[in-house]
């Protein structure tokens, strides 16, 4: 037995350079030795610096080292039969250390891991995530979070997915001018799920926000032990135009859901353009289909007009990127040359597309050359990268040579929210060519100090050290093109004297400019060597390598050794942690080596909520969109059972569904059963809905309202809003509250066996409470699980694979059932892990738990 002494997570921010201490104490109760684990997610962002564990009052510190040094290392463990990685994918935005030790009886050991990064503004805040999931009650538990901002704090928040009404009042936050504390510390009792019991209801995302005040068009610079730092995102500037082509993938892969949601993202998209904006659109597959042949002016007629086309783009064919991007190039290059674009204004070009380049040109090295030479440095690129299958170091390559970046957009049911926020990232440019420029002879190891542009919401940070510690002359310069007229400002910078900003603070980590330095100064090395020739890039390396080095970074070039202590069969073979590349993380997600993330539970900048559906004979499937997985389990109950779906008592909402079967036995004898009829009960509302394949009534008010499914309707109300789409779908928004959306299923009237049946699908699932159960909806707040020993199958296109849920070891199947909102007809395959036997091990109890004895009963 293990018990969990403390876990503790320790960060202090000092002026965005961020530097995490988690520690976790725990004690081997049992009367024999055992491994003990420690496992923790960090962002991705994060370089670990440290990493130790303490038994038996003896240290044993990781050490980084070069990767290629510790590489022998790591083959002597894998080679030996262990698993010798400590850092996995987890999730979108983390990833997941965890090492494990044996440890003897009756001892305990303290793990101690320290990250550092530096917080970059994204749409008007910095975000501070840590996620914990310490599985059992913890003696002692603590979150404690330090900011110091001598530029002045604007605002703080503090939120959790985790959080209950009880649980809210505990975090606690002391805001001054400068400085911010935020804690939160539950006894062991607050932190159970329930009266008694030993589950926790700490599991899931912390989520700090903040931003300071911005009153110096300079920025605010500091100058700390020999380095500088200069942050740079000045107030009240007017928004450049922009003049932006679309060119948008619609080849055969992608079909179904991807295509619906490319359509539904730009649409949203051309909604949010500016007047002042100019636009244009190209489709290609084989072929390069534009909208229009020059780009328009953002008005309301031209933006209709537009997103009437992008309705009805649909997919087919192979992938000429090459064409297509030429093509779009040609088309702002000819509007420039034709005076047609405003002077002061930014050319961009955002490029969908989910695949390899197929079709006319496809070596990606010809591809990234025609491109930068048709740019010549003119226009901005930014490509969106859709799924597992695209190849995102050439997209990745070939945006950081025009001007812009690359960004993976993660196949899940947020799709779309994904592809309009980037969009909200680059939407508005404040400023154009942007230098920041420092006294020659005071300056030296200065990081990146020109920008092509400033977007709203962002900041601009430049580090440097200072050659000696005159600073009379040290002055800073900061040029820049913007709407009306160029941009130009200047001023002297001095020491800043933190004791005197913080005389009541002993120490606030004090070489953080340096940190900082050396953590930029990393990243863009290693950024500009993927677009560098092999001379450059080695160059570029070895810089990137010794500054990981010296400042114990584990970077891409670096590894941590971890020697784990002596054991009875002798010296363990050392462990490795290492940096994953976005590319590793992406292989790592093809091919299913997945880790659990918990989403959050607020807006969709930090959460995806998962999407829990019933469909066809029924199949029950719970997309996890952060995790980019599904899990499914059918329930096979008789014609007429009725089960409860939902059921969430603090807010008053119940779903039930009635059991149909097929018309006779069909000739394999096996009556497929369907769902016909839903109840959706509201009792705070006073809503009640019956939804059947036949008709759907509403009671409401005392009244009674009868819909057809021949119908089409909106009915928006106080309390509900009805949205009927003929014979297809009946969306129900409960006010402030979860949105459903049942399918309708028709099936041809003389079938001789099947039946019209229903399809049930929630949304925005994360606005109920944590009491939430059901079949459906206990997975609604996200649920933690992990796939090993992945192996053959009985079919060889569905492995076998053991899941480790709930207490439970299963044995479950690689398989996959369909999502029916896109495409009513086909449905789009979502790949998920079958759990077999009515869904044993992972539902709460037994399927027939779940049975109730009226569509609107709760017994």
């Amino acid at each position: 037995m293990v018990e969990v002494l403390s876990v503790t997570v320790d960060c202090t921010v000092t002026s965005r350079f961020a530097h995490t201490v988690m520690t976790s104490k725990a004690l081997n109760k049992a009367n024999v030795s055992q491994e003990i684990y420690f496992e923790v997610d960090l962002p991705k962002t994060a370089f670990i610096t440290n990493f130790s564990m303490e038994i038996e009052g003896r240290q044993y510190v990781g050490e980084v080292k070069e990767k290629e040094k510790a590489k022998k290392q790591y083959e002597k463990a894998v080679s030996s039969g262990q698993t010798a990685g400590l850092v996995k994918v987890s999730g979108r935005k983390m990833e997941k250390f965890s090492v494990s030790v044996n440890i003897a009886a009756q001892s305990n050991v303290t793990f101690t891991l320290t990250y550092e990064e530096l917080l970059q503004r994204k749409l008007g805040h910095y975000e501070i995530l840590t996620r914990v999931k310490p599985k059992t009650l913890v003696q002692e538990f603590k979150i404690v979070a330090n900011i110091y901002e001598p530029q002045g704090l604007s605002y703080v928040d503090a939120h959790a997915t985790f959080l209950s009404n009880e649980l809210l009042p505990l975090v606690e936050k002391t805001i001054k001018d400068k400085k911010a504390h935020i804690s939160f510390s539950p006894t062991m009792d607050q932190q159970r799920k329930c009266q008694g019991c030993d589950g926790t209801l700490i599991d899931g995302d912390f989520i700090i926000t903040y931003d300071v005040k911005r009153e110096k068009d300079l920025g605010d610079i500091q100058i700390v032990n020999g380095y500088f730092v200069h942050f740079f995102a000045p107030p009240n500037l007017q928004r450049v135009p922009k003049n932006v082509v679309f060119v948008i993938d619609h080849s055969g892969s992608m079909s179904g859901r991807k295509m619906a949601q490319t359509r539904e993202a730009l649409q949203a998209i051309l909604k949010d353009l500016d007047e002042e904006d100019h636009f244009a659109l190209i489709k290609f597959d084989s072929s390069v289909t534009p909208w229009k042949e020059s780009l328009v002016k953002a008005t309301k007629n031209n933006v209709t007009e537009a997103m009437v086309f992008v309705k009805n783009i649909d997919s087919r064919g192979a992938t000429d990127i090459n064409s297509a991007m030429i093509r779009a190039i040609n088309m702002l290059r000819a509007e420039r040359m034709d005076n047609k674009l405003p002077e002061k204004s930014i050319d961009m070009i955002i490029l969908l597309t989910d695949g390899m380049p197929n079709s006319g040109v496809s070596d990606i090295p010809s591809i990234q050359q025609n491109v930068r030479s048709a740019i010549g440095g003119n226009m901005s690129l930014y490509c969106l990268g859709f799924g597992n299958d695209v190849d995102y170091s050439f997209l990745d390559v070939m945006s950081r040579q025009n001007k812009g970046l690359a960004r993976r957009i993660f196949e899940g049911s947020d799709a779309a929210l994904q592809l309009q926020g980037f969009y909200e990232e680059v939407a508005n440019p404040l400023l154009l060519e942007v230098d920041l420029r420092y006294p020659d002879n005071a300056v030296d190891f200065l990081t990146t100090n020109h920008f092509g542009q400033l977007f709203n919401g962002s900041e601009i940070v430049v580090a440097g050290r200072l050659m000696d510690n005159n600073l009379d002359n040290f002055l800073v310069e900061v040029l820049g093109q913007g709407f009306e007229q160029d941009f130009k400002v200047h001023g002297e910078a001095s020491v800043v004297d933190w004791n005197v900003i913080y005389p009541d603070e002993e120490y606030i980590f004090g070489d953080f400019t340096e940190r900082l330095w050396a953590y930029l100064t990393i990243q863009q090395l290693l950024e500009k060597s993927k677009s560098s020739g092999p001379d450059e890039k080695a160059n570029l390396t070895a810089k990137a390598l010794d500054i990981s080095l010296q400042y114990s970074f584990v970077t891409p070039l670096t590894s941590m050794v971890v020697t784990k202590p002596e054991t009875e069969n002798g010296l363990d073979s050392p462990l490795i942690a290492d940096k994953l590349t976005e590319e590793q993380r992406q292989a790592a997600e093809k091919s299913g080596r997945y880790q659990p993330a918990t989403p959050a539970i607020y807006k969709h900048s930090y959460f995806t909520p998962p999407v829990s559906l019933v469909d066809s004979d029924p199949h029950f499937v719970i997309e996890l969109p952060d995790r980019n997985d599904a899990l499914c389990f059918n329930i096979n109950e008789e014609p007429g059972t009725i089960l409860n779906l939902v059921r969430d008592p603090e807010s008053g909402i119940l779903v039930n569904g009635e059991l149909i079967g097929d018309k006779k036995i069909p000739p394999s004898g096996i009556i497929n059963t369907y769902f016909w009829r839903f109840g959706i009960i509201h009792t705070t509302l006073e809503v009640w809905l019956e939804v059947s394949t036949k008709a759907i009534l509403v009671f409401q008010d005392g009244q009674q309202v009868k819909l057809l499914w021949s119908d089409t309707a909106t009915f928006k109300g106080t309390k509900m809003d009805l949205l009927l789409t003929k014979d297809r779908s009946l969306t129900v928004t409960l006010k402030d509250s979860v949105k459903f959306v049942i399918l309708l299923h028709k099936v041809w009237e003389k079938h001789p066996y099947h039946r019209d049946f229903l399809g049930f699908y929630t949304l925005d699932s994360h606005l109920l409470s944590s009491s939430v159960h059901g079949l459906l909806g206990q997975f609604y707040h996200g649920i933690e699980y992990e796939v090993k020993n992945v192996r053959p199958g009985e079919d060889p296109d569905k492995p076998d694979a053991t899941m480790f849920v709930k207490g439970h070891e299963l044995n479950v199947t690689r398989g996959w059932q369909r999502d029916f909102r896109w495409d009513i007809k086909k449905g789009d395959n979502v790949p998920c892990w079958f759990i077999h036997s009515n869904g044993t091990g992972l539902i709460d109890g037994d399927a027939t738990d779940y049975i109730v004895s009226g569509l609107f009963k709760i017994v």
